[in-house]
Order: C-alpha cells, then sequence, then structure tokens
C-alpha cells in the first residue's frame, strides 16, 4: 500500500514538474511589451499558410509547427543565431500556445536558450485578442 502512495505521489509530481516545465505570457503582457517597443524576439511556429495569414509584426516566421519530428525541431535553428546573439526575451508563438509552442520551448532549451529568457505566448495566435495588431504577408 505505502509503495502505491509513493508511486501516486511521485506520478503526480514528475506531472506536475511537466506542466511547470514552460513560462508563459498572456497577450495583455505581449502587448505592453510591443508598445515600449522593448527588445523581444518573437519565434514563430506557425505553419506557412497560417504565418502568411496573421502573424504579430517583428515575428520570425520558422514554420516549426508542431515541432515533433526532427526535420520540424531543425526549423528552430535559424533563429538559434538571432537569440544567441542577443540578451533579449524570447517568445515563441504558435497556432494554439500548446504543444507545438511546448515542443519548441524545449527544443531551444536543449540548444542552450536559458530558460529564464523564454516564454509562450498564452492561448496563440488563435486566442490573441488584439486583432488589429495582426498583420499578414510575409
Amino acid at each position: 500500500m505505502l509503495n502505491k502512495i509513493t508511486l501516486s505521489l511521485a506520478l503526480i509530481l514528475l506531472a506536475a514538474t511537466t506542466v511547470l516545465a514552460a513560462n508563459y505570457i498572456e497577450p495583455q503582457e505581449l502587448v505592453l511589451l510591443l508598445d515600449k517597443k522593448s527588445e523581444i524576439i518573437l519565434v514563430d511556429i506557425q505553419p506557412a499558410a497560417d504565418f502568411e495569414k496573421q502573424h504579430l509584426p517583428g515575428s520570425i516566421e520558422t514554420n516549426a509547427f508542431p515541432a515533433t519530428k526532427d526535420e520540424e525541431k531543425a526549423r528552430l535553428d535559424k533563429v538559434l543565431t538571432v537569440i544567441k546573439a542577443s540578451k533579449a526575451p524570447v517568445i515563441v508563438i504558435c497556432p494554439r500556445g500548446k504543444t507545438g509552442a511546448k515542443n519548441s520551448y524545449n527544443y531551444l532549451l536543449s540548444k542552450g536558450v536559458l530558460e529564464e529568457r523564454m516564454q509562450i505566448l498564452e492561448d496563440g495566435v488563435a486566442g490573441w485578442p488584439f486583432k488589429e495588431l495582426l498583420v499578414k504577408g510575409r
């Protein structure tokens, strides 16, 4: 019985660690950074067609979504030079701010980007409430 309780607690802690493994930024916080023209690096992982339809100005297009395959993750490599040449915060933007964003976040972590520099846009582009700020095209 004690082993089952210990195992259950370990699994709960592991699940909590996985959930907390990424930092999030709310759209309202990001709008403040954009309004202040703060130095930030916006890493957009949306598929090409979605990026073409709408993205935040200044976003770096990677088309890495969902960042599950090595080929998709490798598309993030082009932003590593930009990230490593700066001390600016890095914000990962994906269609909905969920698995693809977490996969990209974890990949960038594995490449040496410091976790304290990275955040994921909560709810991604789909949940972005300031539609007037989105731009079309490339």
